[in-house]
Formats: C-alpha cells, structure tokens, sequence
C-alpha cells in the first residue's frame, strides 16, 4: 500500500507551513487546525497516510481526543503518530505513551532531526507492517495446508479402516471363531494400550498409536488364511509338524500385508507388520518367530500378545473348553501362557475389571 501523504495537525497556520515546507518534497501534506478536520481527513486518507504530526495543545482541547478516536478505529497500528509541543511536563509524555504515540518533538526543534525522526518512525511502521502482512499471509497459507492435511489425513483413516473392515470380513467367512469375539479384541487392546500410555511414557504412545494397535489386533491372525484348513480346524493336539507350519502364521501374515501396503498409511503398515509378526514373541525370548527378547518386542506387539492370550483362554474352540475370566486371568499371571513384559503386566492388572466389565457386557449382548 502506497503511503505518500502526511497530515500536519497544528491551530496555528504558521507552525503548519514551517512542518509542510520540511515534508513537501518527498509527500503529500495534508493540514488540519481542529479535531473535528482531523477525524474528516483520516476518514478518507487513512490507509494512504504515513504519518500523523500532531500539535498537543490545539485551541479547545489536547490532543487526546484525536488519539482515542485513532486508537478505536486502529489507525495507530498503521500510521505512527509524533506529537510536537513545547511542553516539557513527564505527566504529557506519560500520557502520550501510555496512548501509543510513536515519539515527541520538542519545540524549537532543528528540521534536519525532525525530518529524520519522521522518516525513521515511517520505515519503522512500514517494515512492521510489511512484517505483519507476510505473518498474515504465511498463517493464512498454514490454515490452507492444515486444511488439506487433515483432509487427507480423515481420507487416509478412513482407508485404513475400509482395509480393516474388508480384512476382517475375509477372515470371519473363512475362520468362524474369529468373529466372536473380534471387538471384545480390539477393546481390550484399547484398554491396555491406554495404560501403557499413562503409566509408561517412554513408550511415548500417543492416542493415535493406541487406536491404531487397537484396531489392527483384528489382523493379527490374518495368517491362518493361508494355513490348511486340515490343522486350522483339527480337533486333536497337532503334532510336532503341524505346530511348526501352524506358527508360520505370524510370518505369512506379513507377507498378506506387505502386498496390502499401498493401501495403508505408512505408520499403520509398520505396525500391522509388527501386531502380525510378533504377537507370539515373549519377553523371556521363548516366543516365535524369531525368539525377541525384552523391548525388541515392539510395543504394539506386546500389547496384542497379551491381549490375544487372554482371548485365548476365554474362548471355546473345537479342541478346548472357555475358561472363565478369573482363571484366565490367573494363568496370564502365573506365566501359564508365557512370560511378558512386567510393565505389561502391571497394565494387565490395573485394566482388570475394565477388561472383564466388556467381556461380560459382550457376552449377555450375544
């Protein structure tokens, strides 16, 4: 915006000639002798003035007045404004600042220093103006990304849990027993996995992370679809063999998910290769596949191997009876399926009654 006029604020004429003879060369002035002037000629000029040099002691009153009405209506964000006057009381000068005015010439006062003044307020001004602008426009810019960002990001959610959804519906058709329970799973992985958050923050699980392992524990056997349907369903104890080729559901379960990568986002891949991978690892290193000890077990598979044990239990299948909630519970703690991690295992017992509130809601609602 092109700022080229000065308004020149004094009730004697004189002292406005000798200000516009300074200015005259370099901007356009503008004179007024009252308040009432004043107001009419920001009204209209405003956004094309660069500076206000304003006579404290006008005829009626101080210029106060003109100070609040330019205050109100933020001209003074944009317009510097100098007061000139030969008063040298504190209390003006506090006032004057107090009111945002830019700086003070004294009377008499040398034309050099007060040209100079001037133009160091107005580049001032201008510059903080110029800085404010591209603020303005840079946050606009960022309110249009957040926009867009959030929108891919509600897109790529959705995506990930129509992958779910489409996954999980191929599961049930092929494996029964896997529906029964699919959303008590993913409660009770929420479950733990908020109190790993709250408890153990060197995990640093945000919210997201613990929706997403949630609900990818539905996949966590998505490798038995690739499992004969002879030793899936097999209602006699598998043999030595049989309990080999059954464990190789962990790694053919990445190998589903590695071709659905393209439909994932980057985080809920990684972590549904973990839950898929590891979820029979255990924290002593007597898990499968690969025998991982401690926190080499990835988090989210920690949680979902605890999860998927005490389903386990708590299930009827065709070579086993349920347990109850108590007794699953007690095995769980007397290692009966395996050693987990003790942080997990103090999540364990804190999500207790929690855990075993939906199980029975889930139950009486079948």
């Amino acid at each position: 915006m092109n700022r080229h006029k000065i308004l020149i604020v004094d009730d004697l004429e004189s002292n406005r000639m000798i200000l516009a003879e300074i200015f005259r060369t370099d901007y356009q002035i503008l004179q007024a002798e009252d308040t009432v002037t004043t107001l009419q000629i920001l009204e209209k000029d405003a956004k094309e003035t660069a500076a206000v040099l304003l006579d404290w002691h006008l005829s009626a009153e101080d210029g106060s007045r003109i100070l609040e009405v330019m205050k109100k209506k933020g001209w003074m964000n944009d317009i510097p404004v100098l007061i000139v006057t030969a008063e040298h009381s504190t209390e003006v000068e506090k006032k004057c600042i107090q009111m945002g005015v830019s700086d003070l010439i004294r009377k008499p006062f040398d034309a050099d220093v007060v040209k100079n003044r001037v133009n160091n307020n107005i580049s001032l001004y201008q510059h903080k103006n110029r800085m404010e602008e591209k603020v303005r426009e840079q946050n606009q810019m960022l309110r249009k990304q957040y926009s867009v960002m959030k929108l891919q990001a509600e897109k790529l959610k959705k995506a990930n849990e129509k992958m779910i959804d489409i996954v999980c519906n191929i599961l049930e058709h092929h494996y029964p027993e896997f529906s029964e329970n699919m959303q008590i799973t993913r409660e009770i992985s929420r479950i733990i996995g908020r109190n790993v958050q709250k408890n153990y923050p060197e995990y640093k699980l945000t919210n997201q992370d613990v929706e997403a392992i949630a609900e990818l524990s539905s996949l966590r056997d998505i490798g038995k679809l690739l499992i004969s349907d002879h030793v899936l369903y097999k209602p006699a104890k598998l043999t030595k063999e049989e309990t080999e080729y059954m464990k190789s559901h962990t790694t053919k379960g990445c190998e589903i998910m590695k071709m659905m990568k393209d439909l994932q986002t980057p985080d809920y891949h990684k972590k549904s290769m973990e839950i898929c991978r590891y979820h029979h690892e255990r924290y002593d290193g007597k898990g499968y596949p690969e025998g991982l000890k401690g926190d080499e077990i990835p988090i989210s598979a920690q949680i979902v191997s605890v999860v998927d044990a005490y389903h386990a239990l708590i299930s009827e299948r065709i070579y086993k009876r349920a347990y109850s909630k108590e007794e699953a519970y007690y095995k769980i703690l007397g290692g009966e399926c395996g050693i987990f991690s003790p942080k997990i295992m103090e999540c364990f017992r804190i999500s207790r009654k929690e855990m075993e509130a939906i199980n029975t809601n889930a139950k009486e609602s079948a």
